[in-house]
Order: C-alpha cells, then structure tokens, then sequence
C-alpha cells in the first residue's frame, strides 16, 4: 500500500483522531510508521473498515484503522489504533 496522505486532525480536538490514538498510548509517528510499512490491508472485523498490523521501532504490535479519503493520491484519515497482543 502507498499512502501519499495521513490526515490528522489538530491536537487539541478532543473527538480528534489525535487524542483517540493517545487514548490508546499511541503516538501520531507509531500510527504512521505502521501505515508507512503496511503491505497487506484487511478490513476491521467490528466496523468493516480497511485495517492494517504492524511493528513500531519501538517494539509496539499495533492495528491501524483508517478511512480512505482519496484514491489519488491516496490518503488515509486514521479513526484508531490500538496495541494488539504479540
């Protein structure tokens, strides 16, 4: 997957993508370093959106789900991502 845009909504939006994430104990660069690296895209089993794994360089197994916003180039907008056990 070749992901051109990751939207993120302003930090301090607290319905925001931002502070959904951080919720989680994620950070906007584990989020986008998994989406970056994604090579195969599945689709959420509770919401049916595409959703992908990976590692963080920190260690982290976490799941991103996201929206596609555009085609071309793609860009994605992530709803959550969460740690996932190893």
């Amino acid at each position: 997957m070749w992901i051109e845009q990751i939207i993120w909504d302003l930090d301090d939006d607290p319905d925001g993508n931002v502070q959904h994430i951080e919720e989680h104990g994620l950070s906007i660069e584990e989020v986008e370093e998994v989406l970056y690296a994604a090579e195969e895209v599945v689709a959420s089993n509770s919401s049916g959106r595409p959703m992908v794994f990976g590692e963080t360089s920190a260690g982290k197994q976490i799941a991103v789900v996201f929206d596609v916003v555009d085609e071309a180039p793609l860009s994605v907008y992530p709803v959550t991502a969460y740690e996932t056990e190893s």
